[in-house]
């Protein structure tokens, strides 16, 4: 079996073809610049990288260009579409619509029209990759797969706010989470990898990078999760704000002359590491920043790692102990100094980091950090989310 992972954004599309028996990725690419000129296909298979300059004008010329490209004489990998058994989408949110992997039918489309305001940033550009491949290849069986499915497991007083209940039963605003795919595929490979039952641990999986999200995983389960209603809420991260007090938000508006929306965009695009390092979103910069003596750098790197901790000991507290701490993604796995401020003066609770072991380079491979007499085990696990959206399209079928 081979399944096509398509990750579309408002102007891009990313793209996997795995076949399902080896879990091998036997071709991937990225569509960039859709709609915009200057179109381009980065598409690598064999070995070798492809790059096709055209416009695209929109989701279903992209994706009309990746299958010829897959089935092209040099740089394909498949002899016709008949190969490819069926079509899985990453949706970031489903609200309460959808608590699992869904068949793509029409009215399942016409619920998600009604719901992409729940991710005005990320549902609207998905809906476009959907419909795009449905125009493109309208007899193959297609499956949404969502980053909010995994945390569909909390419970009601752990996903709900302190609002008026009649409320959030009208409009369903509670907390949804995000980065679902990842937590889910990061703590199964930590059971893997230390050959345990995953419903025999308690974990805490650190998703960190430009957006960062930490959840709470108990037998397997998500028991909480940091985002919220929106990727906005939880620690401070490249641009978004994380928490913050929401009256401080209407006073900030006030006082900036923001409208809500020029607040929240404020919140999202401005704020977190790059509004307080005044240096850059990006943790290379800032932790390089740091190293010449940027206080503000090192102040923003700091913010990271205490709220980071903070979320780590209370999910801890929700779990009644901690087996496995696991750190992924592009901060999680390749920034030592976040890994080593998360976990020091950790050592009461039992997570000890072995500073030697957390100096490494990222080779795509599970690196266990933890000390000799670290009761939790600390692991980085290279993420893996188009994988789980390809397993999770396969067991639907």
């Amino acid at each position: 079996m081979k399944i096509l992972v398509i990750n579309a954004g408002s102007s891009s599309l990313k793209y996997q073809l795995i076949h399902m028996e080896t879990e091998e990725v036997i071709a991937k690419g990225t569509c960039e610049r859709i709609g915009i000129d200057g179109g381009k296909l980065t598409h690598k298979a064999h070995g070798e990288t492809f790059v096709i300059e055209q416009e695209l004008p929109d989701h279903t010329a992209a994706i009309s260009l990746v299958l010829k490209e897959l089935v092209d004489a040099k740089a394909g990998v498949i002899h016709s579409m008949d190969e490819i058994d069926a079509v899985g989408h990453r949706v970031v949110a489903s609200g309460e619509a959808f608590t699992k992997t869904t068949l793509v039918t029409d009215e399942v489309m016409e619920t998600m029209e009604v719901i992409k305001e729940l991710a005005p940033l990320h549902n609207p550009a998905a809906i476009l990759g959907v419909n795009a491949c449905r125009a493109v290849m309208p007899d193959k069986k297609m499956a949404l797969v969502f980053d909010t499915s995994f945390h569909a497991t909390m419970p009601p007083y752990a996903y709900l706010y302190g609002i008026d209940y009649d409320d959030y039963k009208q409009y369903k605003v509670r907390k949804y989470g995000a980065h679902g795919t990842s937590h889910k595929f990061v703590s199964q490979a930590a059971a893997d990898y230390l050959k345990r039952d995953v419903k025999d641990l308690k974990i805490v999986t650190c998703h960190l990078g430009n957006g960062s999200s930490i959840s709470a995983v108990n037998g397997g389960k998500c028991v909480d999760t940091s985002m919220g209603f929106t990727p906005l809420a939880g620690v401070p991260m490249g641009t978004r704000s994380g928490d913050i007090d929401y009256a401080a938000v209407e006073f900030l508006c006030r006082k900036k002359g923001m409208s809500m929306a020029e607040g929240l965009t404020y919140l999202n695009k401005k704020c977190g590491m790059l509004g307080i390092s005044g240096v850059s979103s990006d943790f290379r910069d800032l932790c390089a920043a740091a190293e010449q003596g940027n206080e503000r750098a090192q102040l923003a790197l700091d913010m990271f790692a205490y709220s980071c901790k903070k979320y780590v000991g209370s999910y801890m507290a929700v779990l009644g102990g901690l087996d496995v701490l696991v750190f992924t993604a592009g901060v999680g796995e390749n920034t030592p100094t976040v890994r080593e401020g998360i976990c020091e003066g950790m050592e009461a609770f039992g997570i000890k980091l072995d500073k030697a072991k957390n100096n490494f380079k990222n080779d795509g491979s599970i690196r266990d950090l933890s000390a000799e007499d670290s009761r939790v085990k600390i692991l980085v696990i290279p993420t893996n989310e188009e994988l789980v959206i390809a397993r999770e399209t396969a067991a639907l079928l």
